[in-house]
């Protein structure tokens, strides 16, 4: 007949590799625990709102995942694959664990003997079992030393984006600043440092960064140090236009403007540490190379 028959493939090693199996805990997991935080109807405001939605999307990306490379269809899509799983196994671990922090510490109250209460503890164990499972995945999936066909998979691609999502953490955290120039300056570092980093990882998943005329390693390892130069300023600039001459309100509820700059301050030195560790390893990556 001279017509061609398309015909569909089906990779069952990706579901019953280790990965794979990784990937498959995962969707029951999060499945589990924004089904049982649905079934109590208590999970409005801000926080209850992020929980659901991180459990929300981890599990329609990650069931996506696997269809995709169940059907392999996967290769069909016009981004680096390796590059996209890392990254996305890397933001859902980050994601899950602050779910699985900030669920049960807004919540779930003491002492907990009502049905509602027990199911948000299934549902906060699910929620820890599935920040597990993302980050075998992450273990299973990181490059090898001296592989850098993936750039996300290595570790300075995975502090990438450790970095950008504390960025966020920061934003959600911000509240009055306007006036003063030295927290002004921290926002620009965070607005600078978030903006760049994003830009890096939309690249190498896109498979842009090729186009760069420039040495991209180096250029990685410049804006690195420039990051933690920045990121220093902010370390040191922050608590002290936050707290200087301003002692903590008595009583200082959930949203009170003193606990956010606190967890602020926390996050500048997580991303300090994060930048830092990023640049050794990028540099050795660059300039230390195995015989």
């Amino acid at each position: 007949s001279g017509r061609t028959m398309a015909v569909a493939t089906v990779n069952l090693r990706a579901l019953t590799s280790w990965v794979g199996i990784a990937r498959l805990f995962a969707v029951m997991l999060s499945c589990l625990a924004f089904s049982l935080v649905a079934s109590t109807r208590d999970f409005g405001g801000p926080y209850g709102t992020w929980c659901m939605f991180s459990w929300c999307f981890c599990f329609i990306v990650t069931l996506l995942v696997l269809l995709l490379e169940l059907l392999e269809l996967y290769p069909l899509l016009p981004l680096s694959w390796d590059d996209f799983t890392s990254a996305f196994s890397m933001l859902a671990t980050l994601m899950v664990f602050t779910s699985s922090v900030v669920f049960p510490t807004t919540f779930i109250s003491s002492p907990c003997s009502s049905n509602l209460c027990a199911r948000q503890a299934v549902a906060t164990t699910a929620s820890c079992l599935c920040f597990l499972a993302y980050a075998v995945e992450v273990a299973l999936t990181r490059a090898k030393p001296g592989d850098i066909s993936s750039f996300l998979s290595t570790v300075p691609g995975l502090l990438k984006v450790f970095e950008a999502y504390v960025a966020c953490l920061i934003f959600s955290l911000l509240g009055e600043y306007n006036g003063l120039p030295g927290l002004m300056w921290c926002v620009a570092v965070y607005s600078i440092c978030f903006i760049f980093t994003l830009l890096i990882i939309i690249f190498t998943i896109g498979r842009c960064l090729t186009y760069i005329p420039c040495p991209l390693e180096k250029m990685l390892v410049g804006y690195n140090f420039l990051a933690l130069l920045m990121y220093l300023t902010a370390t040191v600039l922050w608590p002290l236009y936050s707290f200087r001459g301003r002692s903590r309100p008595d009583p200082c509820g959930r949203n009170c403007w003193w606990n956010k700059h606190l967890g602020v301050t926390f996050l500048t030195i997580f991303n300090l540490i994060a930048y830092l560790v990023d640049l050794v390893y990028s540099t050795r990556m660059v300039f230390v190379r195995a015989p």
